[in-house]
């Protein structure tokens, strides 16, 4: 469903939101348009009533505040020439500040020429007046033939009404009298009516605009989606050499591929290694189980003597124990890497430890006239000393065994910027450079440039590097042919919480 893709529901949530953003925007305009042409319409309804309040006035020298009669008279708007009633402003002069109506106007039973107010017409205005008692009293001849009497408001302010096409003012005397003037706004509305569609027209096009360009953005994000579904897709086939086309590595998905490139690395590589352990186990495990099965056999085809007999139960026994030695080291290594064996966490001597060490394996240099040398300052460290002993015996074991004859080992112990480190240096053979990446690799011998190498099944190192690892330490080796190597052991002397 449509609703299952990502690309479709971002696609419609943005969509939701620039149609809510769009109207909003549009209805705001709208309405700000609106309310400024009726404000227009307002002032200029405003400034035609004050122009006809001051025809309907009538001076009275005998009543206080009115105008002086030998004062000149203004100009009243059927005085005026056509041109000027049509104009949207008045001089100055014909607008008179006060109060709207003017407080000195004394009501409309008053009025003279009654005649030439109902002549009177403003180009596009109208206007009517009613007495006290709703009779009509005035209405220009331009004005709505279905104009009515406003309803009564106590108040001396001007009062707005929109009636159908049209937009009045009106204004109650204290004596009970109605003026109101008015014009037609049917051009404002027809205007009001195209903004509105060309509002719509143009947020139309925009939403079209944002969805395509959403979709088509959304569309370029995700692609690498796709991409690393493909490639997760062969690589569950089985094909682990695949790995994701990374062409943007700096937005999240780019990183992504490169976190999963990466994890597909490693589980190629542990995969290779995986395969590859499996073919040397299966290797060393052939050799003593062939020894066996040829002993058996030859001591099956014939009659042989009891010293025949004892010769070949001896090599069966000595095949036995090294499949069962290299079993050993298989289930300890298969468990270090399931972290099931418990490394316990006792401070002890460092120190102590390797000399035990030292002691254990001493008669084996003796034997090749190898001298052990050392230097054990006391270092404290934390950790499994039982575990530790097997990383120096063997690091002791290889600094023997491929060493020269009559060579030299220097084991040291001490303590560096709160960390315990061993080393272990020898002069022997050295490891060459092709070889010094791989000699933690599981099964790995360096036989080209190590002779001498029967018996070994190449997992001490491995198990080493496993027993450091699982103690937060690192163990590092430099190696020089024909000069030597020297394996670093750096573990950490506080206790882990």
């Amino acid at each position: 469903m449509i609703f299952n893709s990502i690309r479709a529901r971002l696609q419609i949530w943005y969509g939701i939101i620039l149609v809510v953003l769009l109207a909003g925007f549009g209805i705001t305009t709208f309405q700000l348009e609106h309310t400024r042409q009726l404000r227009q319409v307002d002032d200029e309804l405003t400034e035609r009533a004050a122009l006809l309040f001051r025809e309907l006035r009538q001076p009275d020298p005998d009543r206080p505040g009115q105008p002086d009669p030998d004062r000149p008279r203004r100009p009243r708007l059927r005085d005026l020439p056509p041109e000027d009633r049509r104009g949207g402003e008045f001089p100055p002069q014909d607008r008179r500040d006060g109060p709207f109506p003017p407080a000195e106007f004394p009501g409309f039973l008053e009025l003279r020429n009654l005649e030439a107010l109902n002549a009177t017409d403003i180009h596009g205005f109208y206007h009517a007046v009613w007495k006290r008692d709703g009779e009509p009293l005035a209405r220009s001849t331009n004005s709505p033939p279905d104009l009515g009497r406003p309803a009564r408001v106590e108040n001396r302010i001007p009062t707005f009404r929109s009636h159908g096409n049209f937009r009045e003012l009106y204004q109650f005397t204290p004596p009970g009298e109605c003026i109101l003037i008015g014009r037609s706004i049917e051009k404002d509305l027809t205007a009001l009516r195209l903004l509105a569609w060309k509002l719509t027209g143009i947020g139309a096009a925009i939403l079209l605009v944002g969805i395509a360009g959403g979709g088509w953005i959304a569309k370029r994000a995700l692609r690498p989606v796709a991409t690393i579904s493909g490639t997760a897709e062969k690589i569950a086939a089985g094909d682990l050499s695949q790995r994701i086309n990374v062409v943007d590595t700096d937005d999240e998905l780019g990183q992504l591929a490169g976190v999963l490139n990466s994890t597909f690395a490693r589980l190629d590589a542990a995969f290779a290694q995986q395969a590859q352990f499996t073919s040397d186990a299966a290797h060393e495990l052939r050799t003593p189980v062939s020894v066996m099965l040829t002993q058996t056999q030859g001591a099956l085809t014939r009659e042989r003597s009891a010293a025949e007999y004892r010769e070949t139960v001896e090599a069966c026994q000595r095949a036995a124990q090294r499949m069962r030695r290299l079993i050993e080291l298989l289930l300890r290594l298969a468990r270090l890497d399931a972290g099931q064996e418990t490394m316990k966490q006792i401070r002890f001597d460092l120190s102590q430890t390797a000399r035990e060490c030292i002691e254990q394996v001493r008669p084996l240099g003796t034997e090749r006239n190898i001298c052990i040398h050392e230097d054990l300052k006391e270092t404290e460290c934390n950790g499994d000393s039982e575990f530790l002993a097997q990383v120096i015996t063997n690091l002791l074991s290889n600094a023997i065994h491929y060493n020269c004859e009559g060579g030299q080992v220097q084991v040291s112990t001490e303590t560096q910027d709160g960390t315990a480190v061993l080393t272990v240096a020898d002069t022997g053979l050295g490891i060459g450079a092709e070889d010094l990446p791989h000699i933690f690799d599981r099964f790995y011998r360096g036989d080209k440039s190590r002779t001498g190498s029967a018996g070994r099944t190449g997992l001490g190192l491995a198990i080493s590097k496993a027993i450091v690892e699982a103690h937060r330490g690192t163990i590092e080796v430099t190696s020089e042919p024909g000069k030597g190597t020297i394996f670093v052991v750096r573990l950490p002397n506080e206790i882990r919480a």
